[in-house]
């Protein structure tokens, strides 16, 4: 059992520190040092074992804190990672990219400051890694059952690893010439390293899972003979149509959507050759959206050495505190300050973007922004507050409004309702053996909620194959987070 006076003994939340500004704008290496195991002994110990673990709550992965926490203190780490394992399959990604709702519902956190989950987790798994604890699983016997997975994001991935294991051979369709999804080319590397995706494919691979990338299904092979080859389909291809902002000058040139730019970083890093790269050098750089996208983009614009970088967000600042309207277990909205943010550069709130313009050849040279008002609960610019911002590279990170559309409608005849293909309480269509789960399927969402879905459907693809499964589905696709 946990430490009953552990919280006691260490009130304060000690996280790894971040690498000093200056070195690692020189790079693309993941921003945190290596903590220490006397340091992260005693932030586990703080757990308090609770008797209703709200933290299994926030985490629609259903992750047994409390067990590989205690495991933790105790320096058993390679149960610990057992533990972690039991319930996710890729704690490597949710410990580096995830926003941490469990952390918001900590039942320590009602009155000091919660516990650090996700450095735990992090921690057991890297330390796994290292140690070789981490082994492929391939499956005890085969069914002769076929499974197409198509995309290779977390709910692919997640999809495609629990079938695997399950003893169905499956077949990961990815229309980039890489393996990984928004993993690959979507998270810069000092978010999180290649290396650390490539090492879990690598296991997969050994356990069974054949990967088909460069493969672009309703065009290279089309969905319908797709679905008479494979005995089920799985649609894990995310929520990649983002939202535009359809205003004068939006057609100038230097004015891109935000992941257009990520992806040709990712390509450069990962040794590509791209022509005429999008790129930051020695311009001014704007970018909209306050979310971890943009902050991706703020963090890679730095390190291509951007002449200044402004961060703009139609919205009111976010407190520093959880507000009174998002008590304790809920995941409250705040105020962050983001590896990418301490860097350089200014945020602005209340910024409501009017018009690009541009120079004489059409190429964007600022934006004209005001203030933003709420009018009978809309924001629309404030009249009289017009001003200009300097502006050579304007970056759109303003979210993503579902999934692509045109190929599964056409092809396989699915119904769309906002913007994601409709689908039943066990994942599946309406077309028989076709699924959707992540956010193809929900919507944009965190990463934890991909890779929950990824299990839960994989559930009922066994379920639907074989008659019965004892695969876990920690969550049905009308679950959303703790909410008022």
């Amino acid at each position: 059992m946990a430490d009953p006076k552990g919280f006691l003994k260490t009130r304060s939340r000690e996280l790894p520190a971040r690498r000093p500004v200056e070195l690692r704008l020189m790079d693309w290496k993941e921003v945190y040092e290596q903590g220490d195991a006397a340091t992260l002994r005693r932030q586990a110990g703080r757990c308090m074992d609770c008797g209703v673990p709200f933290c299994h709550q926030g985490c629609p992965l259903g992750n047994l804190i409390p067990e590989w926490n205690d495991l933790m203190r105790r320096g058993e780490g390679q149960q610990a990672v057992e533990r972690l394992h039991a319930t996710n399959n890729f704690p490597e990604f949710t410990g580096r990219l995830c926003p941490a709702p469990c952390e918001s519902s900590c039942v320590l956190g009602i009155s000091q400051p919660p516990v650090t989950i996700k450095q735990v987790e992090v921690s057991i798994i890297d330390q796994a890694w290292a140690n070789d604890w981490v082994v492929p699983h391939p499956p005890e016997r085969l069914t002769g059952k076929t499974v197409a997975v198509v995309g290779s994001g977390p709910a692919g991935l997640a999809a495609a690893q629990q079938l695997t294991r399950a003893g169905h051979t499956v077949a990961v369709f990815e229309r980039d010439d890489r393996i990984g999804g928004l993993l690959r080319y979507g998270i810069p590397d000092f978010k999180m390293e290649k290396k650390v995706l490539d090492q879990r494919l690598k296991q997969m691979q050994a356990e069974g899972t054949r990967f088909r990338a460069g493969v672009n299904i309703g065009v290279d092979i089309g969905w319908g003979e797709l679905r008479e080859r494979y005995d089920a389909v799985v649609i894990a291809t995310g929520a990649t149509v983002p939202r535009d902002l359809p205003i004068p000058g939006r057609d100038f040139a230097g004015v891109h959507f935000a992941m257009e730019y990520l992806v040709e970083q990712n390509r450069v890093g990962a040794g590509d050759r791209v022509v005429d790269q999008i790129t930051a050098e020695g311009k001014h750089v704007v970018v909209l959206g306050g979310g971890d996208t943009g902050a991706d983009c703020i963090g890679t614009a730095h390190r291509q050495n951007a002449l200044s970088v402004t961060n703009l967000a139609i919205g009111t600042q976010p407190p520093s505190e959880r507000p009174e309207h998002q008590p304790w277990p809920t995941a409250p909205t705040l105020f962050e300050v983001q590896s990418a943010h301490e860097e350089g550069g200014e945020r602005a709130f209340l910024a409501s973007t009017v018009e690009f313009l541009s120079n004489e050849v059409g190429e964007v040279r600022a934006i004209r922004v005001a203030e933003t008002e709420y009018v009978d609960g809309r924001r629309v610019p404030k009249s009289g507050t017009e001003r200009e911002i300097p502006a050579d590279l304007v970056l759109l990170a303003l979210g993503f409004t579902g999934a692509e559309s045109q190929d599964l409608e056409g092809q396989l005849e699915l119904q769309f309702d906002r913007g994601t293909p409709v689908r039943g309480s066990t994942y599946e269509t309406e077309q028989s053996g076709v699924f959707v789960a992540g956010d193809a399927g929900r919507g944009q969402s965190l990463i934890v909620w991909a890779i929950a879905e990824g299990r839960a459907v994989a559930s009922e693809v066994d379920r639907f194959l074989e008659g019965e499964t004892l695969l876990p589905a920690p969550v049905r696709p009308t679950d959303r987070p703790i909410s008022l």
